[in-house]
């Protein structure tokens, strides 16, 4: 059994993060990249649910490059916990919220004349210089400047004297799912970095690949990769070849036990009737935590080292679990995502099971499960 010999709270729920399994994460990726090829870790959204500082930090321990944000408040908490690396902004920024980025050192990401003019009067008023990332649409349909009008776009930019055009990046679409417009957009977005070379503009960061596109494109790569899922040991698609360790386990206790007879119904709605006499457990954790309510009859839990299904609809703040005649007491252990003696639940079968992806089970788990971190 693993908890926290110094309790969090008086609720026995939480989520081990065991840090060593990211540093042999980041090993790995960093083992698949050519030489000189940087790493851009995506953190965003509290580091994918694991905790933004923590995670951070051991990155660096690792030797990552960059750090790729969602927001300046993700930025300005980077900053404010010591956290000196570069720091891209990869969301979109009002022209009235320009300040913070002098003031935190926080790099934006660009994709109009009008935002980048913006930045550069700011630059100009405060007698400085600023680093930007300009963001590309190959056919994402998202963010961006249109390929077709990014020659342009940066060729204007190139000529603000106080911007310095440091990274040029794009994002594919559906990596996972469709190999020939992957290609087609790596070769669209190449198309750009040779005309811009071509023409006296030589970007030294250059990237677009996502875990996805770092595992399956190697010609996506370019000077930079920004790898997210697999950092967590988490998996964009089976069968690649290459497997990384989970950081993440969601982890809860017994609070409850009693028999009940054939023909009880369990939870709102009675969704489940028990179809003999049996065991009914009840766990301290639900959708207010941020496990899916579409789990309801669906998902699994390990206690005792064997699989058992939620029984009826999962609840805010509680869960129900038929285990039969198991002998099951108060306080033992129950595994919603990790191992239990041979049994295991990925966050991928979760996902699988709630009909969403593994990205979306991970961020979802609220900031009512402390995290306990694993390092030594």
């Amino acid at each position: 059994m693993r908890y926290p010999k110094k309790k969090i709270g008086f609720r026995p729920t939480w989520a081990d993060v065991d840090l060593r399994a990211l540093a042999y994460n980041f090993g790995k990726i960093r083992r698949r990249l050519d030489r000189g090829t940087r790493i851009m870790a995506t953190i965003k959204a509290d580091a994918y649910g694991h905790g933004l500082i923590p995670v951070a930090r051991k990155l660096v321990a690792c030797g990552v490059d960059w750090f790729g944000v969602a927001s300046i408040d993700e930025g300005i908490k980077l900053r404010k916990h010591g956290i000196r690396l570069p720091v891209l902004v990869m969301g979109l920024i009002l022209k009235e919220d320009i300040p913070p980025l002098f003031t935190w050192d926080l790099v934006p990401t660009v994709c109009t004349l009008d935002f980048a003019r913006a930045l550069d009067r700011e630059a100009r008023r405060r007698r400085r210089r600023i680093g930007v990332h300009i963001k590309v649409d190959t056919g994402m349909g998202r963010i961006g400047v249109e390929q077709d009008e990014a020659r342009t776009l940066v060729g204007k930019i190139v000529r603000l004297a106080r911007l310095k055009i440091e990274g040029l990046f794009t994002h594919f679409a559906f990596a996972d799912m469709d190999w020939e417009f992957t290609h087609h957009q790596i070769e669209l977005f190449n198309r750009l970095v040779q005309d811009l070379r071509s023409g006296g503009i030589e970007v030294p960061l250059v990237h677009s690949a996502n875990s996805m596109g770092l595992l399956a494109y190697r010609n996506g790569h370019f000077t930079m990769v920004r790898p997210g899922l697999v950092l967590y040991g988490l998996h964009p698609q089976e069968g690649m070849g290459v497997r990384f360790k989970p950081v993440l386990s969601l982890k809860t206790k017994v609070l409850y036990v009693k028999r009940l007879p054939e023909g009880r119904g369990i939870s709102y709605g009675h969704i489940y009737v028990t179809p003999k006499k049996t065991t009914i457990v009840t766990l301290p954790i639900g959708y207010g935590d941020g496990y899916p309510r579409n789990l309801s009859n669906k998902g699994f839990v390990l206690i005792k080292g064997k699989r058992f299904r939620i029984s009826g609809r999962v609840c805010m703040d509680q869960i129900m679990v038929d285990v039969g005649n198991t002998r099951v007491r108060v306080g033992d252990e129950a595994v919603l995502i990790g191992s239990q003696k041979k049994e295991v639940v990925t966050t991928e079968e979760v996902a699988r099971l709630a009909g969403t992806i593994p990205y979306e089970i991970v961020c979802g788990l609220g900031s009512r499960i402390p995290r306990v971190y694993i390092d030594k």
